[in-house]
């Protein structure tokens, strides 16, 4: 088996947090029964307990599988080598948009996509086909793909959209648990907002990244499909169209990370009321902004 497949990277880490947790002198189980947790082929099984064996993770003799030692960071795959490549293609061609400054009308070619992302052809037009839906792209007759601009009137019913599920959105993360994991991060998030904000000169630029995993953790809890389809357009529209006007972006930025900090510390607080009347000051804040900084046709 190829040592290239994701499958099988992805695979051998869960393989290494397992044995982590049975520590050293465990055994492994069956070939059959690691199939059938981890949902994969046999050959998968076998091709992993290989690798395991030759790094003298384990002692691999018949059905004996023998922790030898615990992984090292060193041993596992890189996040970048296990991620499906539907989570690799989506940070590249929002880099390739907003680094590229494209104007409306610019070709997108498949072949080129897929060799500067570093996946299949297939995959690229598999991505590309889910924002045609919208208007953000569109297949020519017998042509490549053309990015299309954008209208006045596009933009105010993306937002009608945005308001109305993110809302709803924002409602379902307050219910949740304060031990779940979305809390976890929501914490994280304000502590990173908080160093962009002490040095916002040098990290201004941090900041659209930082407002994507911002409102896709308010999303996340959610759990509806519609809605993380749709949040995929909202934030490479808008991040798009803030390359289109440079001249504030710093101002904007800071602007914005105040707008998340002010409803960061209202949920951690507990007050769940101011929480949500900041938000909707945000998004509010995020209309007028895109609309007021794009030079529109």
């Amino acid at each position: 088996m190829a040592k290239t497949n994701r499958t099988y990277k992805e695979t051998y880490n869960v393989c290494l947090d397992h044995i982590q947790g049975v520590g050293a002198g465990a055994c492994l189980p069956s070939e059959k029964e690691m199939a059938a947790r981890w949902l994969i082929s046999r050959s998968t099984v076998r091709a992993v307990l290989e690798h395991l064996s030759d790094q003298n993770i384990i002692h691999w003799k018949g059905r004996e599988k023998t922790v030898l030692r615990l992984p090292t960071k060193d041993d596992y795959f890189q996040a970048s080598e296990t991620r499906p490549t539907s989570a690799l293609i989506e940070p590249a061609f929002m880099q390739y948009i907003v680094g590229g400054d494209l104007a409306p009308g610019t070709v997108l070619r498949e072949s080129e996509l897929a060799k500067n992302f570093g996946v299949s052809a297939s995959s690229v037009r598999e991505y590309l086909i889910r924002f045609s839906r919208y208007g953000l792209i569109e297949k020519k007759p017998n042509r490549h793909w053309v990015l299309n601009g954008f209208t006045r009137e596009f933009a105010m019913e993306l937002f009608d959209v945005r308001e109305m599920f993110e809302l709803r959105a924002f409602d379902h993360f307050t219910r949740q648990a304060r031990q779940s994991a979305c809390w976890k991060t929501l914490q994280q998030l304000g502590i990173e907002h908080r160093d962009v904000q002490t040095d916002i000169d040098a990290k201004y630029a941090l900041f659209p990244r930082l407002d994507d995993r911002f409102h896709r953790v308010l999303i996340s809890t959610y759990n509806n499909r519609f809605a993380d389809d749709f949040y995929d357009l909202v934030a490479l529209i808008f991040h798009y169209h803030y390359r289109w006007n440079k001249a504030d972006e710093k101002n904007r930025n800071a602007a914005a990370v105040i707008e998340h900090l002010q409803v960061i510390d209202a949920l951690e607080a507990g007050d769940f009321a101011a929480a949500r009347l900041f938000f909707q000051n945000h998004l509010e804040t995020a209309r007028r902004t895109l609309l007021s900084s794009v030079s529109w046709d």
